[in-house]
């Protein structure tokens, strides 16, 4: 049975403030001191006053706000932080979370560096622990605010004082209207309890949903079925029977599964290869870090390979992962002494030798004072859901989404909370999404069936991944129509995103996902079959779709002539099309692949003019090809030349489009006997 929760959505309002401009604070320029333990790593740092605030609207205390070296400071404390871009202002807002009541007074900087006196505060300003104090003028100022400085006693307060936030804003609507959650009485959300095929008394976490959305993998905690005598987490997973009706739910094989803590952390986009929290001992001992197992012939999981990543630590005794579509991106959450606060997420790459490489942060965008956890990457290849207490939000732990803005995976846009009818005032994580963009799966303890319980809603549009094409297909031999095995490559045409597997026909079919608003190519390569490589382009398609395409290869054969793509040219020149580099580069790569081919390049023209003439170009056009050819290394030796003019026409029709058909290089390959 499906219980069914109706939630009013929440969201960031905007109502009523288009025009307002607020700016928060993009940088430190100076401060008295900082809070500093070496046993900790950048909690407390001036550098977490900068962006909106952390702690709002409910107010605390946090690592993820600027807290000075000492409570007491009989010299005072100071900070000065400056925006991005130098304005005249109406009106600061001060998120002094934590202690609130220690600053006495608040400066404005100009372009010069000019000091400006805004306001004076008494002793017992504050009206609470934590509060947003304001500094609204009569009038803008008659200069441009490029800094603040915020100047403080902490004697006025016992114990410390933190700052989460500092904004400024040229017009008089409070600035905390800009980030504050509203109810939206029109819009609701169903949230549903998953039921008692998935759910129970136990801890029910991690839901991993397969690219296809007919088959979900989830960890079960503490539950009589569990395997070894403490019951600790294994995984459990369940299908879409014919009616789409979710199955009860059945414990995963062993040697996924053993007495030690096991879980699911991601899957791959054609669902073969599963991505397993821990490192497998064959003896059954689990170590720290993260494995990978495939998807045999016969139908069972592979025993787990180690994932290696270079110079990986952690400090803390819990790590999550998640893998990218293109199997070359690994997202984790760990414990440096250069982390942020807590767990922070850092991005890892796959290497030529099987290893990985060693964590970078991805940086305070989404990073910050406190842990983050619980990251999963859409299978869009852009859009990511974690948890934090250290962004704005409803309670504990809440959900966010945030998007990667390049290919270096180190830029993300600012994360925004996906609403109550996921987060509440418990913790929430473990949050998923099928590639269809349909539902989202997650964990939560509130309505649950006893400890956590998994969830799932349908996606607001806003907090959807991109649209997704779900292309799937067979490689076969061009004469037999018998599958092949080979290594596809898929490439961008618009960026760097990539993705390479190898196909095996007894595994079922060629399966990728793929975003709808990227073209994207294909490379299929097969030993002893011609290269073959073809674009696709869906941006036309607004919703989810599923494509399929069968890659015919052509064999090579002893012996025997293969043709080739032609290459083709624009009337009377012998300049290569720009087009045509792509089957040039087809053919070099299967030249450097195979040294006992050579390869037999014919030029043609159309019978349009001198026949002398015509015989001169189609010989030029094979000069320019076979240059080409050269330079990209291939030994002039292999290649064999003959120009034929117009003598052996494709089309007689004197329509341009057709004759353009004429005015062609074409290829052979030749097996040397």
């Amino acid at each position: 049975m499906i219980r069914i929760i109706f939630v009013a959505l929440f969201s960031f309002s905007l109502a009523n403030v288009a025009a307002q401009s607020v700016q928060w604070a993009s940088k430190v320029m100076s401060f008295s001191s900082e809070y500093a333990d070496p046993l900790l790593g950048r909690e407390y740092r001036a550098q977490h006053i900068l962006g909106r605030p952390s702690k709002y609207p409910k107010f605390s205390a946090s690592p993820s706000a600027w807290q000075s070296l000492t409570p007491d400071n009989p010299g005072g404390e100071f900070i000065i932080v400056s925006f991005d871009t130098a304005r005249v202002i109406k009106q600061v807002a001060i998120f002094e979370n934590f202690g609130a009541g220690s600053i006495t007074r608040v400066d404005a900087l100009d372009e010069n560096n000019k000091l400006y006196l805004l306001h004076e505060f008494n002793a017992g300003y504050a009206q609470s622990n934590g509060q947003i104090t304001k500094i609204r003028l009569p009038n803008l100022t008659s200069f441009k605010v490029k800094s603040i400085k915020i100047s403080m006693n902490s004697m006025r307060v016992s114990g410390y004082s933190q700052i989460d936030a500092v904004a400024i804003s040229d017009v008089d609507v409070p600035i905390e209207n800009k980030i504050k959650l509203e109810s939206d009485p029109n819009a609701y959300l169903v949230k549903e309890n998953m039921g008692t095929v998935i759910n129970s008394k136990f801890n029910e976490l991690y839901p991993v949903v397969s690219p296809d959305g007919k088959r979900l993998y989830f960890t079960r905690w503490k539950h009589p079925e569990n395997l070894g005598d403490n019951k600790n987490q294994d995984i459990w997973y369940t299908q879409l029977d014919e009616k789409k009706q979710w199955e009860k739910a059945k414990l995963f094989p062993s040697p996924i599964n053993n007495e030690e803590n096991n879980a699911i952390c991601g899957i791959s986009p054609n669902g073969k290869m599963i991505l397993l929290n821990n490192v497998y001992g064959k003896d059954g001992h689990m170590e720290k870090g993260v494995s990978l197992s495939y998807l045999l012939r016969n139908g069972e999981w592979s025993f787990p390979k180690q994932i290696r990543i270079q110079n990986f630590k952690n400090k803390s005794e819990y790590s999550e992962y998640t893998i990218a579509p293109d199997g070359k991106t690994l997202l984790m959450t760990t414990e440096t002494k250069d982390s942020y606060g807590g767990k922070d997420i850092y991005v890892s790459f796959l290497k030529p030798d099987d290893t990985w490489t060693e964590p970078k942060n991805i940086g305070p965008v989404v990073n910050s004072g406190e842990s983050e956890s619980t990251p999963f990457i859409a299978p869009d290849g852009q859009t990511m859901y974690f948890s934090s207490s250290g962004h704005i939000g409803y309670g504990n732990n809440d959900v966010f989404i945030t998007r990667r803005l390049d290919d270096t995976w180190l830029n993300w846009s600012a994360p925004e909370n996906v609403g109550p009818a996921v987060n509440t005032s418990e913790w929430d994580g473990y949050f998923t999404v099928s590639a269809k963009g349909d539902y989202a799966y997650f964990s939560s303890v509130e309505n649950s069936m006893g400890a956590e319980d998994i969830f799932r809603i349908k996606i607001p549009e806003k907090i959807k991944p991109q649209t997704l094409i779900q292309f799937s297909g067979k490689v076969v031999n061009q004469v037999s129509k018998q599958g092949i095995s080979a290594r596809v490559s898929i490439k961008s045409q618009v960026s760097g995103d990539s993705l390479s597997f190898d196909y095996d026909p007894y595994l079922g079919d060629l399966s990728f996902m793929w975003p709808s608003k990227k073209p994207f190519q294909v490379q299929v390569k097969a030993k002893g079959f011609v290269t073959k490589s073809e674009i696709f382009d869906y941006k036309n398609q607004a919703k989810y779709t599923e494509a399929s395409h069968i890659f015919e290869m052509i064999p090579i054969e002893e012996s025997k002539k293969i043709k080739f793509p032609n290459v083709y040219f624009a009337q009377s020149k012998f300049e290569i099309d720009k087009e045509s580099y792509q089957a040039l580069n087809e053919i070099v790569s299967i030249l450097r692949e195979n040294s006992d081919f050579n390869i037999l390049i014919e030029g043609h023209t159309d019978n349009q003019g001198d026949w002398n003439e015509n015989l001169m170009l189609s010989w030029e056009r094979v000069k320019q090809v076979k240059e080409y050819l050269v330079k990209q290394g291939i030994i002039e030796t292999r290649i064999q030349t003959k120009g034929w003019g117009g003598t052996k026409p494709l089309s007689a029709s004197t329509l341009e489009d057709k004759r353009r058909l004429n005015r062609r290089v074409e290829f052979s390959i030749i097996t040397n006997q």
